[in-house]
């Protein structure tokens, strides 16, 4: 609450360590005054009939947010953090086998992923908040696992990305950039992460190597 000057919350947040997407991430909109809410991880555009959509679309590609009907417009009205103390990706091993790593910030604080939401209006008449998270090209340190990465907000700019007063989508892309490798660090976890149902403190301990 205190890193990212929120002044409080319209859901019961409670630590997570194994998020999926279709199930609820901690996000900030541009709203006065700044509260914690949440919303559900692959977006479901306000026009889309089939909600089944969302499960396809849990990221979007930085370079190509202006060219995609999803997400032109999401891009100049509907921009998000995304938060989060780290993200797992796996890493390749030489007999094949993969190793989850968790990649996080060198200080170990918390960090905002670019975002686009949107709300989409239930056959029930309800409304669900729904986000994707950017990606970006990967930095040095997760280009060994993956060739793409979520987009993390330098702090100085997480404001310019929220506000309402930047449209242009050249000045949004140019936020977009891989964040620098040497203010992070990463290490190898426990393999019960490959299981969505496992959520607990043990899933981030370091695994032995």
């Amino acid at each position: 609450m205190a890193r990212f000057n929120l002044t409080g919350a319209d859901f019961v947040a409670r630590p997570r360590y194994n998020i999926a997407p279709t199930q609820l991430v901690a996000v900030v909109y541009d709203a006065s005054p700044r509260i914690l809410s949440a919303a559900r991880w692959g977006l479901i555009p306000s026009w889309a009939k089939d909600p089944s959509i969302g499960a396809r679309m849990i990221n979007a590609r930085a370079e190509t947010l202006a060219e995609k009907p999803a997400f032109r417009n999401l891009l100049k009205r509907r921009r998000c953090l995304v938060l989060a103390d780290s993200f797992y990706e796996w890493r390749k091993n030489p007999d094949g086998s993969k190793t989850p790593m968790r990649v996080m910030l060198a200080s170990e604080e918390p960090f905002a992923l670019a975002g686009l939401w949107d709300a989409w209006q239930t056959p029930e008449g309800e409304w669900l908040n729904t986000c994707t998270i950017v990606t970006t090209e990967s930095n040095a340190l997760v280009a060994p696992f993956h060739d793409r990465m979520a987009a993390i907000l330098p702090p100085e700019r997480e404001a310019d990305w929220l506000s309402r007063d930047h449209d242009d989508i050249t000045f949004l892309q140019s936020l977009l950039q891989p964040f620098p490798a040497e203010r992070m660090k990463c290490y190898p976890v426990s393999s019960r992460v490959n299981n969505v149902k496992n959520d607990d403190p043990t899933l981030i301990e370091p695994a032995a190597t």
